[in-house]
């Protein structure tokens, strides 16, 4: 095989790829990953079940891989956040209830015992604590007004962010998430929140 044939394979099974993650978000999110089937996703794609394990030996391997490429959409570069930009992350969350819907739902499930998304989880909260402490930190440095340190207070934080997409995923008529966290940041003292 030439080069040029190898990296057009490559290009071919990179896009495939791609296509396989993006169904099996909208299957996850439809059924929970529990309810998911590899055969499920494969059809979507137009594929049989052993041409998806070509792709992702496992439903774990898929499901890591869901989970990596959601990060990868709202990857912000380190030091790059601030606690005015949460709000517009929380503004652009509200227009892509799917990739909330499914988020959340893995979220959920990955709290029992022996779930494949366990460790993702635990491991990406570590670092989304640590970083919004970071954010508070920047922003009222080693004390909130309240006089919470940083790393207390961004539990809290984290708490609501995902506290309001659950409530607003079950009754988004009723919770306008966006301006929900815009009154919580007044509650932190922000004036022009």
């Amino acid at each position: 095989m030439s080069y040029g044939d190898a990296m057009t394979a490559r290009t071919r099974s990179g896009a495939r790829r791609a296509e396989i993650v993006r169904a099996a978000l909208e299957v996850i999110a439809e059924r929970g990953y529990r309810g998911a089937s590899l055969a499920a996703v494969a059809e979507r794609v137009g594929l049989t079940q052993q041409g998806l394990l070509h792709h992702f030996p496992t439903k774990e391997a898929l499901l890591v891989a869901v989970l990596q490429e959601r990060d990868r959409w709202d990857a912000m570069p380190a030091g790059r956040l601030r606690l005015d930009l949460l709000a517009s992350l929380v503004e652009y969350n509200a227009m892509r209830p799917a990739i909330i819907q499914t988020f959340s739902a893995l979220l959920g499930e990955s709290v029992t015992e022996g779930h494949p998304a366990r460790a993702y989880f635990t491991e990406r909260y570590t670092g989304v604590r640590a970083a919004m402490a970071e954010v508070l930190r920047a922003e009222y440095g080693e004390r909130l007004p309240s006089g919470l340190t940083p790393e207390r207070a961004a539990p809290l934080l984290v708490a609501i962010l995902d506290g309001l997409q659950y409530q607003w995923l079950l009754d988004p008529e009723s919770v306008d998430m966006a301006s929900a966290f815009r009154d919580f940041l007044t509650l932190l003292g922000e004036a022009d929140a």
